[in-house]
């Protein structure tokens, strides 16, 4: 395993090649052309506002995963998408029900700070995050006096495993980067529970 990132309450590891340059460019373009990509609103501060990605859900499952006032609901696992779940799982030992996915099309879609501790996920949830496509900056920051940062660039083929206590303790985010005009497509593996 890979060293924590983390300096103190919670676990964030980084394998920087899961995936061969070959793969990363097949699974990004099987997945930005089949995916049922989706511009969702979401409820922000009292207000609904466009998310900055396009979005999906496929799951193992039925159980649908509410955040941020929506409740999605799991379209069935793709083959591609169980190929790379079953090399995630492998990796971290660690299995998965669902799997969200982001397309960030370019520099200008982003992800605010948040954290994924929706009851769905459990106590001390593992996701675990693969990226295929351009090189982002990923952002870890301590939820309760936003001092202490983390910084890592995820890079095509990668995967960040978050897990333990981090949703607690740390929030994440994916800021915007106006020099990138490439996309990027996340996925993000999690279990949900009704």
């Amino acid at each position: 395993m890979s060293k924590n990132l983390l300096p103190f309450f919670g676990e964030v590891y980084y394998y920087p090649s899961i995936f061969t340059p070959e793969e990363s460019k097949k699974y990004f373009s099987l997945l930005r052309e089949h995916v049922k990509w989706e511009h969702r609103a979401i409820q922000l501060f009292g207000k609904k506002v466009m998310q900055p990605r396009l979005t999906a859900l496929y799951g193992n499952s039925v159980v649908p995963y509410k955040y941020s006032g929506l409740e999605l609901q799991p379209l069935p696992m793709t083959k591609e998408l169980l190929e790379i779940q079953e090399r995630i799982a492998s990796q971290v030992q660690s299995s998965f029900t669902h799997v969200l996915l982001n397309y960030y099309r370019d520099g200008n879609d982003s992800m605010g700070w948040h954290r994924d501790n929706e009851k769905s996920l459990g106590l001390d949830p593992a996701i675990a995050s693969v990226s295929f496509g351009a090189a982002r900056k990923f952002l870890l920051r301590r939820y309760e006096n936003k001092q202490e940062k983390v910084e890592v660039l995820l890079e095509d083929g990668s995967l960040v495993l978050m897990k333990g206590s981090t949703q607690t303790y740390w929030e994440h985010s994916l800021p915007k980067s106006t020099r990138i005009a490439e996309g990027r497509i996340n996925l993000t593996f999690r279990s949900l529970t009704a």
